[in-house]
């Protein structure tokens, strides 16, 4: 007894070792894809809260108070001028490791686009492999 509508359920073409293989990397890469998604939104959003700390730190009058800035779970005083460099070594930390998850997103997608090929080419509308709602 088969779900799909009888127009759909083609020939049974049958899944070969190496299929099995080629689909078992297409989910990995997929959910390598999610979890890099993920990161790459959480990155950004502390991207966008160190870019706002280095407008506030533009703003900053003097160096007459000690500024709390967190590094890791803890903060530290550190002078306007000591904080304004950490800023910019942290900034520059996300810009790279952000670049570094959008090269890996890509290799990923890159993967998925070859294996989408390979397996619908082979069991057209048998495999479902959209990622999208």
């Amino acid at each position: 007894m088969s779900l799909l509508p009888p127009e759909d359920e083609g020939d049974g073409v049958e899944v070969a070792w190496e299929d099995q293989q080629r689909i078992n990397t297409f989910s990995k890469l997929n959910n390598r894809l999610t979890d890099i998604q993920d990161l790459l939104k959480q990155k950004n959003e502390e991207k966008e809260y160190y870019d706002d700390l280095s407008m506030e730190l533009e703003l900053a009058d003097s160096d007459s108070e000690p500024i709390l800035y967190k590094l890791g779970d803890s903060f530290f005083h550190l002078s306007l001028r000591d904080a304004r460099k950490q800023l910019k070594s942290d900034l520059k930390r996300y810009e790279s490791e952000i670049e570094g998850l959008e090269s890996k997103k890509n290799d990923c997608e890159s993967g998925m686009k070859d294996l989408k090929v390979q397996l619908y080419a082979k069991f057209g509308k048998q495999i479902n492999l959209e990622t999208g709602p």
